[in-house]
């Protein structure tokens, strides 16, 4: 567990400690979580779930388009009340105690909304390891997650080779090539994390490295992060490590899938939206979601990357708002906060 004390020496170095954070203790797992109230009384709720390697830093942006929308040039009834939750092990949340018998961060997820917060009904949206939260958290508790809006998906439960049309062929072998050329990390945090861990935790030049080259690698930034992101930005998103000792925790679930302790995705029911950037190794043809989701909304943005949140905060938020647009006037419940 991050101390409490090491907590609010990182919060006042960083401009953090102006966000809206909150700490809710889920049947004895402490949780951080940041919320924005929504301008509009009768606000949809949705939590953001974040992924590697990244903070609830990356999600800001994002979540204040959602919150107040006619402070964006949009409209106040579109508004959501947001809540972004650090994952277990990445910064301010610690890691769950267990790699067996503990919830999932997808209960841990419902618990924090429907129980601790009181939302009734929310939607969801999540990318990188968060679309993953994201897909079985709607398909564990599709009576209250209204729909889900995702920047990944799982891949079918059953892919049965020969049923894949000309298109996801090309899309695998797309996924093979890329994983030869730069799976290394995934490969390492998969199997060996704690191998990797003490060298990165030793070393803050080590640490940044590793991060850095995926903010090259995947986002929008024809090879220069600062046309994307500011020195301030990298340099935090690495300190919320370096000063909580996360690095290590934040493989985790990495290891947990790679070894099925991690519930894997069969089928979503609920509505789902899939947007996917252009620089984003992932891109899933239509096809193979249909596969495992009710998808009812697929775009293919003009720009953007793996950190679309930061990288493109208004396409995104405009996304998200036209998908839950229409939930919202099909399903008027889950338009309000059943608090």
């Amino acid at each position: 567990m991050v101390p409490p004390e090491l907590v609010d020496g990182v919060l006042e170095r960083f401009p953090l400690w102006e966000l809206p954070s909150h700490f809710a203790d889920i049947g004895g797992t402490p949780v951080h979580y940041l919320r924005y109230d929504a301008e509009h009384p009768e606000a949809l709720p949705i939590v953001l779930t974040h992924g590697w390697p990244s903070t609830v830093l990356e999600l800001t942006a994002l979540a204040e388009r959602l919150a107040a929308p006619s402070r964006h040039g949009g409209d106040a009834r579109d508004a959501f009340t947001v809540i972004v939750p650090s994952l277990p092990g990445f910064a301010f949340s610690p890691q769950r105690p267990t790699l067996t018998g503990a919830e999932q961060t997808h209960d841990l997820w419902h618990r924090l909304m429907h129980d601790h917060l009181g939302f009734r009904h929310y939607a969801a949206h999540g990318g990188d390891l968060g679309a993953g939260i994201t897909s079985r958290l709607a398909e564990a508790h599709p009576g209250s997650v209204v729909g889900i809006h995702l920047l990944a998906a799982a891949a079918p439960a059953d892919d049965d080779p020969t049923s894949l049309t000309p298109e996801e062929q090309k899309y695998l072998s797309s996924v093979a090539a890329r994983q030869a050329e730069e799976g290394g990390y995934l490969r390492q945090q998969s199997t060996r994390p704690l191998a990797l861990a003490p060298a990165l935790a030793d070393s803050p030049a080590g640490l940044v490295s590793w991060i850095l080259e995926k903010y090259r690698a995947w986002s929008d930034c024809g090879g220069d992060p600062s046309t994307c992101f500011s020195d301030d930005f990298l340099l935090t998103q690495a300190s919320l490590c370096w000063f909580t000792g996360t690095i290590s925790t934040s493989f985790r679930p990495y290891y947990e899938y790679a070894h099925h302790l991690t519930r894997r995705v069969q089928r979503v029911d609920v509505p789902t939206a899939l947007a996917l950037f252009p620089a984003d190794p992932s891109q899933p043809p239509r096809s193979r979601t249909e596969r495992t989701y009710h998808l009812t909304r697929y775009t293919r943005m003009p720009r953007g990357g793996h950190f679309a949140a930061h990288e493109q905060p208004a396409l995104l938020a405009d996304d998200i708002t036209a998908f839950f647009r229409d939930l919202r006037s099909r399903h008027p419940r889950a338009a309000r906060q059943d608090l």
